[in-house]
């Protein structure tokens, strides 16, 4: 696995000499402006800025020259090849042109988006029996016979005795971890968790501590010294300490080190909380997840998360764990009891994906696809390896990182790449590190050999021609 995103001193510079002549042009046309232009601010008198200073300049000055990079409309579904609409690179308004582009952007891993999934049959039931929407809350009428259905095929399949399941992928971390700490309650999370867990531990208020990516040894001495230390100020122990990693970083396509997290969190008795988002479904034999594909007994992982978005081609996600657990968090966690269950026509696109997966459809069709996810994803970052690339993250890992570096390459990659028909989603700062800007490629079982052909010759000529070969070249 490559860890590290250093990707040597002469891009850094040249990142940081191109962030600072991007900032000084900004600062000098205000200034202009201001002087010669007198541009009125759009600020209401007396009311507060709804940005802040730098935040307005970046937006204006820098994110707006690239902006094109991102938030590109598409006409179809999500499947191994997708039209994606053309738009004006000035004014962002669509121009009438239509490019069908080989995928390479979507986490529509087992390719159940796909317009031919087998999971077709059920959906068209479920929407003709009860609707697009359940109108109400889970506690209230929004409770299907499905949702139980797919409460205890999750549960059966993670080898977990319960399982709640929500409308909203980022919005089950966000609410579930302010139910489960609090005050008094220390969390040890991974420096590159998501977004979602990362808003969920600020609004919980416990006490947050970060280690440095997948490193077990920091760690260790994070939950060791926070034994010995206790809380600040009163030294009392700490009411319960929870370990929150991921399965599969979705920003740099690493998989958790899973085995060395478990023994620690048994040595030093603390809890611990898996976000499978990316890793459920994708990795293991039989999809499981990281338990499988590291060979860790559910049972050692206290609460375990994921979502449908990626490997199920649907929406919501889940939290398993303990029957208590379960039950509570239904009663009291806001992501239950305060917003719309997942809709049934989803729960039923779900519960066929899971059928089809574990071979309940009489066929191996979800085996087929499991492997066809492996073997795709190790031969694409084994042919981006060869080009050059400078690629981040583990083998069997769906998720494939190319770094970037100077973010003006960003729009370049994103713009060549569309000439030549090739759809892969780029990110820079303030999501990644200054110089962590890369192109976050997303390989699904729907891709054949053909389509992968294809994308590694053109992707060939795009890094070429944008210099992002530096492992062969000091400019790239």
């Amino acid at each position: 696995a490559v860890m590290s995103d250093d990707i040597g001193w002469f891009p850094a510079v040249n990142t940081y000499y191109s962030f600072a002549i991007l900032i000084a042009v900004g600062k000098i046309r205000d200034w202009f402006e201001a002087l010669f232009w007198r541009r009125k601010s759009h600020r209401k008198e007396g009311y507060a800025p709804l940005l802040g200073d730098f935040e307005d300049f970046y937006t204006r000055r820098l994110y707006a020259r690239i902006a094109d990079a991102w938030n590109c409309p598409i006409s179809s579904c999500p499947a191994n090849r997708m039209t994606v609409l053309g738009r004006d690179l000035k004014t962002l308004e669509l121009n009438g042109k239509e490019t069908r582009c080989i995928n390479l952007g979507s986490y529509n891993y087992l390719g159940f988006a796909d317009p031919d999934s087998p999971c077709q049959t059920d959906v068209y039931d479920a929407l003709d029996h009860f609707s697009v929407a359940t109108g109400s809350v889970r506690s209230g009428l929004g409770t299907t016979v499905l949702h139980h259905e797919l409460e205890t095929l999750v549960a059966e399949f993670l080898h977990k005795p319960a399982c709640l399941v929500f409308g909203m992928g980022f919005g089950v971390n966000s609410t579930a971890i302010p139910f489960l700490v609090g005050k008094g309650d220390l969390v040890v999370s991974d420096s590159h968790n998501h977004s979602s867990i990362v808003f969920g531990c600020r609004s919980s208020g416990a006490r947050v501590q970060v280690y440095a990516h997948n490193d077990v040894e920091m760690l260790e001495r994070v939950v060791r010294k926070a034994i010995i230390n206790g809380q600040p100020r009163t030294r009392r122990p700490w009411k319960k300490i929870l370990i929150m990693v991921e399965g599969v970083y979705s920003m740099e396509g690493h998989t958790c080190n899973l085995e060395p997290i478990v023994r620690i969190k048994k040595k030093y008795g603390c809890y611990l909380y898996l976000d499978e988002a990316h890793s459920i479904g994708a990795l293991g034999r039989t999809g499981r997840g990281i338990t499988e594909h590291r060979g860790v007994n559910p049972a050692d992982v206290d609460i375990l998360m994921g979502t449908f978005t990626k490997s199920f081609g649907a929406v919501g996600g889940y939290i398993a764990g303990s029957a208590d657990l379960i039950a509570k968090m239904r009663r009291k966690c806001a992501g239950s009891i305060h917003s719309q269950s997942i809709s049934p026509v989803c729960c039923a696109q779900i519960l066929s994906a899971f059928h089809v997966l574990q071979g309940h459809d009489g066929t191996n069709d979800g085996a087929q696809r499991l492997q066809r996810i492996k073997d795709n994803s190790n031969y694409f970052r084994s042919k981006l390896i060869e080009m050059g690339c400078h690629v981040l993250g583990d083998e069997d890992s769906p998720v494939v990182p190319v770094l970037i570096g100077n973010a003006a390459k960003m729009s370049a990659f994103a713009r060549e790449a569309l000439k030549e028909k090739i759809a892969a989603v780029v990110v820079g700062f303030p999501a990644t590190a200054i110089l962590g800007s890369r192109i976050r490629f997303c390989i699904s079982a729907s891709h054949t050999k053909e389509d992968l052909e294809e994308a590694v010759e053109k992707l060939d000529r795009v890094m070429t021609k944008v210099h992002l070969k530096y492992k062969l070249y000091t400019l790239g």
